[in-house]
């Protein structure tokens, strides 16, 4: 069987933005236009199609990223095979807590659509969002969304993308009319009117532009077209010999293409998801500006054997390789692997090998999904995104290869958890299905772990924030059926060491027969926030043979884990083993990590060690006339204001403050403000707690 799509005809997006841009709502707009629905699924009705979670269709939020894939041919095209563009879509989540499922869906899209609140403009989660996907180097288009709504300002918008994300992004569309007049836009490359009509939007009107609107067009025109020609010297060269009208539309969409792919520009479509109106014109802009797997560099991996740099070309010739990307319990199937196939082609019931763990698996089946619907296909291609069922030791970021030419991929890295609370089971029943709902929810969420209390055997669970816990305790009772109890949300603490300093640890036991001896010295240092642990060995001439090192560097990690100040781990630090000694016939590498372990306790307690909170970085918006309230309310709560900003009559705060003070916040700000108040919260950073604060920490008075 041959390839139905050629690959540069595919192309893999995801949908990116702030939380209630209207993401879901646009993802199911594109869906029925592309004819894989034949109704249009609503947030606010509960029938969101992307959104199949029962939780998310009851918070009207998305929490997991749903894969589908649909077809489209260009506006104006005649609609055949030979036309039709392939598009895997992954609609992904704009709640903060639910980062990870947004950071593994870009570490395997070539491009992303940026939606917007066209009333709202840039919000803190739009730019987190941003800000993973430069990390990714992604290429985007942004929609400015909810034009229809009242206070919609299209120009007020895009000046907020210019200020807080990126000059460079260039209105290719500018709106018709705004809030209850908005009735279709304008098209700056044909300088034509695209209006739709029909019940749901599907019939397509392209008109003269209309009078009063000629002036305004031809002025945001020239600002693109100057950006255009800015990127190619061909064009500038025309433009400058003035012969600016022989330049065609196809010549500046070549250009605009080029620069979206490598970053340099970003175009900016407008509408309303809701009204129907803009849709079609952004999958035209997937189709003409956003990458398909062979327009980005080759995936670069390395050689699991030697280290050694090897690169995979997006080609079916190529030996097979793919990225693992998302691991989720299906209550039908089992086990669902979502992967992204970057070179080489794949055929149910193969083996290929997972070169992050060095294990065969099996191919049994491949799906492609629509949302949680699937279909089950013979083979797949460079470019694909599809699920496999019942793989045995992969989890996310895990590569998947031809076992005869391993590779690795770049791994995704996730952010450590903030917060946890205590769990436990109703009955002795539940004890069994809670080890293995817990289990199955690790496994599926890189950014939620699992741990046990060792001084009272009780269960933590960590996360990135209140909601993304109570979705998964939620999870555990509804889809595992698990009676379960849990405590009030804590802080995950961590401790680190302000100054250098050095010990010396000898383990020495001896009893009849063979003793144990291990003798380490150690230096630690303190390293910057976030740069997390090093091990450094200094050894030279033998002194501590080769083989124990590792038992060393194991002793100070477990150390670690333990902490100094309150029993929380210790980060952001440098261990450097340089001297040392051992004994021909006792030294053993228990010896050596027990004495490495305790070196290391001496040297933190004398490295002058401090306890180290979550920061979180807060967008409060309230109504004007409470803004005093707010303000005070958050000073008592340690938060430090760093902007206040009007939006219309409200009034929006920029702040930073402890997690620790932040439980319950949410029915504070609803009380204070009528219930008016809404905010968002994400980590930022961790920062020393003040001495009189750490005090009650270490005494066990504050959680």
């Amino acid at each position: 069987m041959s390839r139905t799509y050629p690959i540069e005809r595919y192309r893999d997006i995801g949908i990116i933005a702030h939380i209630d841009a209207g993401k879901t709502t646009f993802s199911e707009r594109i869906l029925f236009y592309t004819g894989v629905s034949h109704k249009i699924g609503e947030v606010h009705y509960g029938t969101a199609i992307m959104d199949w979670m029962e939780q998310e269709r009851e918070r009207g939020i998305t929490i997991t990223s749903a894969a589908t894939t649909c077809f489209w041919t260009l506006m104006g095209e005649e609609k055949n095979k030979d036309n039709e563009y392939r598009i895997n879509l992954i609609d992904t989540p704009g709640h903060i807590d639910f980062t990870a499922e947004v950071q593994r869906s870009l570490r395997v899209l070539d491009g992303a659509v940026v939606v917007f609140d066209g009333v709202a403009g840039v919000e803190p989660q739009s730019e987190t969002v941003w800000r993973q996907a430069d990390k990714f180097v992604v290429p985007r288009i942004c929609f400015i969304n909810k034009m229809d709504k009242m206070g919609a300002d299209f120009e007020k918008s895009i000046e907020s993308i210019w200020e807080k994300l990126s000059p460079n992004a260039v209105a290719v569309q500018i709106p018709i009319g705004s809030e209850g007049n908005l009735s279709g836009a304008i098209d700056l490359l044909t300088m034509k009117a695209v209006r739709q009509e029909g019940e749901h939007g599907e019939i397509i009107k392209i008109e003269e532009i209309p009078e009063d609107l000629k002036e305004k067009a031809q002025e945001w025109r020239k600002k693109l077209v100057d950006k255009i020609i800015a990127e190619d010297e061909v064009l500038l060269e025309k433009y400058l010999e003035g012969d600016s009208q022989d330049i065609s539309i196809d010549e500046l969409r070549k250009v605009l293409r080029k620069a979206t792919i490598s970053y340099k520009l970003i175009p900016v479509f407008c509408g309303s998801a809701l009204q129907n109106l803009g849709v079609q014109s952004v999958l035209d802009g997937i189709i003409h500006y956003l990458p398909s797997p062979i327009d980005l560099p080759a995936i670069k991996g390395h050689d699991p054997k030697n280290d050694q740099e090897l690169i995979r070309k997006p080609e079916d010739s190529e030996p097979f390789s793919a990225l693992a990307f998302k691991v989720a319990a299906d209550p039908y199937v089992g086990t669902l692997t979502f992967f992204r196939v970057y070179s080489g082609m794949l055929k149910k019931g193969s083996y290929v090998l997972n070169s992050s763990t060095n294990e065969k698996e099996r191919i049994g089946r491949i799906l492609r999904m629509h949302a949680n619907e699937r279909e089950e296909v013979e083979e797949i291609y460079t470019g694909d995104i599809a699920a496999t069922v019942g793989l045995k030791s992969t989890v996310t970021g895990n590569t998947l290869c031809d076992e005869n030419h391993p590779v690795i991929l770049e791994k995704i890295i996730f952010p450590e958890p903030v917060i946890n609370i205590r769990i436990e089971p109703n009955t002795k029943a539940d004890q069994e299905k809670m080890a293995v709902a817990l289990k199955k929810l690790a496994e599926e969420d890189p950014t939620f772990k699992v741990s046990s209390d060792e001084d009272t055997g009780e269960t933590l669970i960590a996360g990135m924030g209140e909601l993304h816990l109570d979705i998964l305790v939620d999870r555990m009772r509804r889809e595992f059926k698990v009676g379960v109890n849990v405590g009030r949300p804590q802080v995950a603490y961590k401790e680190t060491i302000r100054i250098q300093s050095s010990a010396e640890s000898k383990y020495i036991r001896q009893s009849g027969g063979r003793g144990q001896y291990g003798h380490v010295m150690l230096r630690l240092e303190p390293k910057e926030r976030g740069a997390g642990f090093e091990f450094i060995d200094e050894i030279k001439g033998g002194v501590i043979p080769k083989e124990f090192i590792p038992a060393v560097e194991k002793g100070i990690k477990e150390a670690m884990a333990k902490g100094v100040v309150a029993g929380y781990p210790i980060v952001d630090l440098s261990a450097a083993l340089y001297d040392g000694s051992f004994h021909d016939v006792d030294s053993s590498e228990m010896a050596f990590k027990i004495a490495g372990s305790m070196a290391f306790q001496e040297a933190a307690k004398k490295a002058n060690p401090v306890l180290l909170e979550p920061v979180m970085k807060l967008e409060i918006v309230i109504p004007s006339n409470f803004f005093g309230d707010a303000i005070s309310d958050l000073s008592s709560r340690r938060g430090k204001i760093e902007e206040t900003k009007d939006r219309l009559n409200l009034k929006i705060i920029d702040a930073m403050a402890p997690l620790s003070e932040m439980f319950g916040y949410a029915t504070s700000l609803r009380s204070l403000t009528e219930g008016r108040g809404t905010f968002t919260m994400e980590f930022s950073h961790y920062e020393e707690v003040p001495a009189s604060i750490a005090k009650e920490v270490v005494s066990g008075k504050r959680k």
